[in-house]
């Protein structure tokens, strides 16, 4: 069995609808995906209903956007449950902050000489909630860069002249709201050097796993990440980070069910 545990549609930052994700995921011969868009769970019915009668689960998640000493830190909640009051009114408050930061950061940009327009920010998002990666895209239609890589490398990438932290929860905050959802908390694309200060806190709140698998991951690097979750005790999982096809073809990269098993299990798969 073939997993991807780290997609998103253009309900977050993605370019694809939920529907069509899932049609990639087909394509790609993949037995199980989590959509985990960015601090909504707007897509995920839409894509379970996709996947209905195909050969395909849909695993209900979001990525959650923390803030840790002023960066950007990401807990990814899987087997959440979607009408959960509590995570829907985290999703709901998301969306203002979310478009209140963006306004910071083309400010920011302004300040700088790099003028981009807000509207196209906005456009770029389309229904979803504006990210980070809808801001680098308008910065490419406006000639300031010429790739949304060069985008976060020069202006808004964390510590660079524009990043504003998103500043909605804390860690712990996100690790809680995600066990009332009745779901598995995971650090997302965990820095390997922020293990040995980070993770015996992020443990002490909860933390049921880290995701070790990844494309473009060195090996020693994620044999680091893979050593400290077994020693920690904690769940491995693995996924993408897929935004759309300009990424490759989904299925491209895909974790073994054995690999990730232990979390299977937790999760009732």
């Amino acid at each position: 069995m073939d997993l991807d545990l780290h997609l998103h549609s253009a309900a977050s930052d993605g370019t694809l609808p939920p529907a069509e994700v899932v049609s990639a995921a087909i394509a790609g011969r993949l037995d199980v995906i989590a959509l985990t868009d960015h601090d909504t769970l707007a897509g995920v019915l839409a894509a379970i209903e996709a996947a209905r009668g195909q050969a395909l689960a849909v695993i209900p998640a979001l990525e959650i956007s923390t803030t840790w000493e002023d960066a950007d830190l990401h807990i990814l909640g899987y087997f959440v449950d979607p009408m959960d009051p509590r995570i829907q009114e985290h999703c709901e408050r998301a969306v203002g902050r979310r478009e209140a930061r963006l306004r910071e950061m083309v400010s920011r940009l302004r300040d700088q000489g790099v003028d981009v327009a807000f509207e196209r920010v906005a456009e770029a998002a389309g229904e979803g909630a504006p990210g980070r990666p809808h801001l680098a895209r308008a910065m490419v239609e406006a000639g300031v860069v010429t790739s949304v890589p060069e985008a976060f490398d020069r202006y808004i990438g964390n510590d660079h002249p524009a990043y504003i932290p998103t500043l909605l929860l804390d860690p712990g905050e996100a690790i809680r709201l995600i066990h009332g959802a009745g779901g598995i908390a995971v650090w997302a694309h965990p820095p390997a050097h922020r293990l040995e200060t980070l993770l015996p806190e992020l443990r002490k709140g909860g933390l049921d796993g880290l995701e070790v698998y990844r494309p473009f991951l060195g090996r020693d690097r994620m044999l680091r990440i893979e050593a400290a979750a077994r020693s920690a005790g904690l769940l491995v999982t693995g996924g993408s980070d897929w935004h759309g096809p300009e990424g490759g073809p989904l299925g491209e990269f895909r974790v073994h069910a054995s690999e990730v098993s232990r979390f299977l299990e937790a999760g009732g798969m």
